[in-house]
């Protein structure tokens, strides 16, 4: 489905980021993944095997999302596929959110949405296709989460916004929209597994379709917007939440 296409994913190393990683090398892309820690990036560029590049980035740094284009031009010579998937996700309460706690939050999950692709366009031909991680939190009111759902919702909307202007240069831009997904973000500092399986279980029950997502599943749908089987969607929404911001 994605032989002889080149891919870069952002927050790469795990969850959400890695299990699409997996399945772009079994579709036969070639990968680059970017992230924070490199012992992380080298660990699951080693485990996703030969050929893959890590790239140590903050994506809310826009001197380094250019140096990932540099080595991206270096090693690809371009790229076909750009999931902007590095993303933040803690509660702003509006009576103890700091300014600090704000800054963190937007400038990871909007500037460094901005960031990459700002950097990673020029080097995209016609045809290629950017995916944008969004949330199911954008269509809804959640309290204590005044900031995430916002960021997300700017994020969904430069899926639309950013497509037109990418028009002339035929580079498609959609959004992934997931619902609670088993993946480290969800885990708290200091839980034990037997903590983290009953948040599992307590979540799952919240979503309709009576369970969180596995990574892998929002991976699929990735890859579904990162090929050519979805070549007349642009600035659309695939929302894979298991129901729940829908019933």
């Amino acid at each position: 489905m994605l032989t002889g296409k080149t891919a870069l994913i952002t927050g790469g190393s795990s969850g959400i980021g890695l299990a699409t990683a997996q399945r772009m090398v079994e579709y036969g892309a070639k990968v680059a993944i970017t992230g924070q820690n490199m012992d992380r990036l080298l660990e699951a560029a080693s485990a996703l095997g030969t050929g893959v590049i890590a790239i140590q980035a903050d994506v809310s740094v826009q001197a380094d999302m250019q140096r990932v284009r540099h080595q991206i031009e270096q090693v690809f010579g371009g790229l076909n596929i750009l999931f902007a998937n590095a993303g933040l996700a803690y509660g702003t309460p509006l009576a103890t959110t700091d300014e600090a706690m704000i800054d963190r939050l937007l400038g990871v999950n909007v500037k460094g949405v901005y960031f990459t692709l700002q950097a990673l366009a020029p080097v995209m031909p016609k045809g290629s296709s950017i995916i944008l991680n969004t949330s199911w939190l954008n269509q809804i009111g959640a309290p204590g989460r005044s900031l995430l759902s916002a960021s997300k919702a700017a994020v969904r909307s430069f899926a639309r916004t950013l497509s037109a202007e990418l028009l002339d240069q035929q580079i498609r831009v959609n959004a992934v929209s997931p619902g609670s997904v088993i993946t480290p973000l969800h885990r708290q500092p200091g839980q034990t597994e037997e903590q983290f399986a009953d948040y599992v279980a307590r979540t799952g029950r919240q979503v309709p379709i009576g369970r969180m997502a596995e990574a892998d599943e929002i991976a699929e749908a990735v890859c579904f917007l990162a090929s050519d089987h979805s070549r007349y969607m642009l600035g659309a929404e695939m929302v894979v939440d298991g129901g729940r911001a829908e019933l």
